[in-house]
């Protein structure tokens, strides 16, 4: 729990509005301006504040942000083509950014995830079947043409991936495709 404690205040409806008009001038609520106020009036007075080591970050802070319209939009469409809430996504993309990491959403990395475990068990069967051949065993099963097919199969799918990887990267520096 925070060691913060509020600070009330009663004023006349013309000051108020003068308050309410320069908190939204400057993008931030009417309490933000005040806590803002406050803090630079002390500091300006010379007085030191000891950082109270319980005044940390918590785990999972929540932030609020005012954006254009426009810009909602456009986080509305993204967020919704990754089938992820709007301030999930933001999250994501701040992090990235932060990061410098590029997320994969849960889906894609499912799809993924598949996709590798079905090329491990092509593998597997191929590497079977050459440790039989290469002990001289007789390999009956695909033909020549069949591991020629399998072969083609596999440079898809891995080309496949690779796709995806790259429009996933591709997605979340310039949006979605």
């Amino acid at each position: 729990m925070s060691n913060t404690r509020i600070l009330r205040t009663r004023l006349p409806a013309t000051t108020h509005a003068v308050v309410e008009a320069i908190a939204r001038q400057q993008q931030l609520t009417e309490s933000a301006w005040l806590r803002r106020l406050i803090e630079t009036t002390l500091q300006s007075s010379g007085v030191v504040l000891e950082a109270d080591s319980k005044d940390e970050m918590p785990r999972q802070a929540r932030l609020m942000v005012r954006l254009l319209a426009d810009d909602q939009a456009l986080l509305h469409a993204r967020a919704k083509a990754r089938g992820m809430p709007m301030a999930t996504y933001a999250s994501l993309v701040i992090r990235s950014h932060l990061r410098g990491v590029a997320p994969l959403p849960r889906e894609e990395r499912l799809l993924l995830t598949q996709s590798v475990g079905q090329l491990s068990s092509i593998g597997r069967n191929l590497n079977q079947l050459a440790r039989h051949a290469n002990q001289g065993g007789r390999v009956v099963g695909p033909s020549r043409e069949d591991l020629k097919t399998l072969l083609r199969a596999c440079e898809g799918l891995r080309n496949h991936v690779r796709q995806l990887i790259d429009a996933n990267l591709r997605s979340w520096e310039t949006g979605h495709g």
